[in-house]
C-alpha cells in the first residue's frame, strides 16, 4: 500500500476510534477532505484487511468496520494496528508471493528454482508467475529479517524456514512466553513489534490445539489508539535521528477542521493542501503518558526548536543529510530548552508545590505510589501521617495541570497562587453542575 493511502487509512481509523457512529458517511469524507467515492473506496479496503485477519467474523459483525473493532474490544489494539501495517508493509502481490514462499518452506528446505516450480502450480490462471530475479529479492529480504535461513552447503542455496525457536519450545514454554510478550507489548512503548511478535505466536498455539480462551490469561482494555497508529512515523523519524538527516512532511495542525490532505499527482485535479509544508531536523521524540500522545521534536532554520503532534504529521519523505556537529549542538540547544518540560513545554520555568493527602483506611498508599511513580524529578517532603508535600519546577503549568486535576480531592495546589486559583474555579463550577437537587 502506498505511503500516501496509508496516512489516509491512519486518520480514518483514528476519526471512527475517536468518534464511533457519531459521524455519517459524508461527515466523515468532509472530516478528512475527501468525496464520499474516496470514502467508499477506503471502507472496501479495510474490511478487506481486517475480514482476512478475522474471517471468523460473523455477517453481521461485518456489515460495518466500527462493528469490527468492537468485536475485538479486549483484543489490545489487534484490529487497528496488525491488519493496517500488514496492508501499509506489502503489495498484494508481494504479500501473496511471501506467504507461498514461507508456506512451502515450512517443513522442507527448496532452492529458488524449487520454488519457482511450486509457484507455477498454485497461482491461479490469470496471476503472473513471478521471474526468478523477483523470488531471488525476495528470498535475501526473508533472510535478512530472519524469517528464513540459508543452509549451508554449495550452490544452488537451498532455503527453510527459520522455526527453530518455536519448534524447540514446549507448549508450556511457549504459553509463558506468549504471556511475557503479551504484558510487554501492552505496556511497554513502542508496541508495534510486540503486537506482531504476540500475533505470531497466538498463531502457533492454534497450531498445536490451544484455544483463544487458553491463550486469555491477560485482558487489556486499549484506550490510547492513536498511540498505536502513530507508530507508523516512529521507525521513520528514528532512522532520520540516526542519519542526521532533515524530514520533509505536510503538517496538520490539531486543530484543523481536516485530517487528511492527499497527494496531487494529476496536474488537473492539483489543488493547494491545507496543512504546513515543513523541513525539519529531527532531535527527538516525546511520549505523553497523560493523553497517549508521540511528540516530534525538531529544528527548523526559520523558527528555531518546534514541536509537532504526530498525528497531524503525513507524507513523511527524507531529506538532505547535516554534519554531526551541527545536529550535536541542536540537540544540545533543544536539551536545554526542555530540561524543565513536563512534556514538551518551553515557557519560562514555575515552582510548583501541591499538599497530598494519604487514603483513609487503606494498607496501601496508592497516592504516595502514584507520584513517586510519574512524579518525575518532582521531591516529596512528609508533612504528617495524613500528607506529604510534592515540589517540582517545571516550565509552565499547563503540561502539568491534568496529571494534578487527575488526583482529584487527594491533590491541594498551593503554589503558584494562579494555578490553585484555577482549580478553585474548576471545582466550583464542578460543585454548580450538582447543586440542581431537582434533577
Amino acid at each position: 500500500m502506498a505511503r500516501e493511502s496509508f496516512d489516509k487509512e491512519i486518520q480514518f481509523l483514528r476519526i471512527l476510534a475517536l468518534a464511533g457512529g457519531a459521524y455519517n458517511r459524508q461527515q466523515l469524507a468532509d472530516r478528512l477532505g475527501i468525496s464520499v467515492h474516496t470514502y467508499d473506496k477506503t471502507l472496501k479496503n479495510l474490511k478487506l484487511m481486517i475480514e482476512t485477519l478475522q474471517p471468523e467474523l460473523s455477517t453481521e459483525q461485518n456489515t460495518a468496520l466500527s462493528e469490527g473493532l468492537r468485536y475485538s474490544y479486549y483484543e489490545s489494539a489487534d484490529p487497528l494496528l496488525l491488519f493496517l501495517f500488514r496492508g501499509k508493509s506489502l503489495k498484494a502481490s508481494e504479500s501473496a508471493r511471501l506467504s507461498l514462499i514461507l508456506t512451502e518452506l515450512q517443513h522442507q528446505s527448496l532452492t529458488a528454482k524449487e520454488l519457482l516450480e511450486r509457484f507455477d502450480c498454485h497461482l491461479a490462471y490469470e496471476e503472473t508467475l513471478p521471474d526468478e530475479k523477483t523470488l531471488r529479492g525476495d528470498l535475501k529480504y526473508l533472510e535478512e529479517v530472519g524469517v528464513i535461513v540459508r543452509m549451508d552447503g554449495e550452490r544452488p542455496f537451498r532455503y527453510r524456514a527459520s522455526t527453530d525457536l518455536i519448534n524447540r519450545l514446549s507448549d508450556d514454554e511457549l504459553v509463558d512466553l506468549y504471556d511475557f510478550v503479551d504484558v510487554m507489548s501492552n505496556t511497554q512503548l513502542p508496541s508495534v513489534q510486540g503486537y506482531i511478535l504476540r500475533d505470531n505466536l497466538k498463531r502457533a498455539l492454534r497450531q498445536r490445539g490451544f484455544t483463544d480462551n487458553a491463550m486469555s490469561t491477560f485482558i487489556y482494555k486499549y484506550h490510547y489508539h492513536s498511540r498505536i497508529l502513530d507508530e507508523a512515523h516512529l521507525y521513520t523519524i528514528f532512522q532520520a535521528i540516526q542519519k542526521r538527516t532533515k524530514l520533509k512532511f505536510l503538517y496538520l495542525s490539531p486543530k484543523s477542521t481536516s485530517r487528511y490532505a492527499s497527494k496531487n499527482t494529476n496536474p488537473l485535479f492539483h489543488r493547494e493542501s491545507k496543512g504546513l509544508r515543513e523541513v525539519v531536523l529531527p532531535l527527538r521524540i516525546i511520549y505523553d503518558h497523560q493523553y497517549g500522545r508521540w511528540y516530534l521534536i525538531g529544528h527548523n532554520r526559520r523558527q528555531g526548536l518546534m514541536k509537532f503532534r504526530m498525528e497531524g504529521l503525513t507524507q513523511l519523505e527524507e531529506g538532505e543529510q547535516v554534519q554531526e556537529e551541527f545536529f550535536q549542538s541542536k540537540l544540545h540547544n533543544a536539551l536545554s530548552e526542555l530540561e524543565h518540560s513536563w512534556v514538551t513545554d518551553t515557557g519560562n520555568p514555575v515552582q510548583v508545590v501541591v499538599r497530598f493527602y494519604n487514603p483513609e483506611n487503606s494498607k496501601v498508599n496508592f497516592v504516595l505510589e502514584r507520584v513517586r511513580a510519574q512524579g518525575q524529578w518532582g521531591t516529596i517532603t512528609w508533612e504528617s501521617e495524613d500528607s506529604f508535600l510534592y515540589e517540582i519546577q517545571v516550565n509552565g503549568t499547563t503540561e502539568i495541570k491534568p496529571w494534578l486535576r487527575s488526583f482529584g480531592s487527594s491533590c491541594e495546589v498551593l503554589t503558584p497562587r494562579s494555578l490553585r486559583q484555577e482549580f478553585i474555579k474548576e471545582w466550583k463550577e464542578i460543585v454548580a453542575y450538582y447543586a440542581d437537587e431537582s434533577v
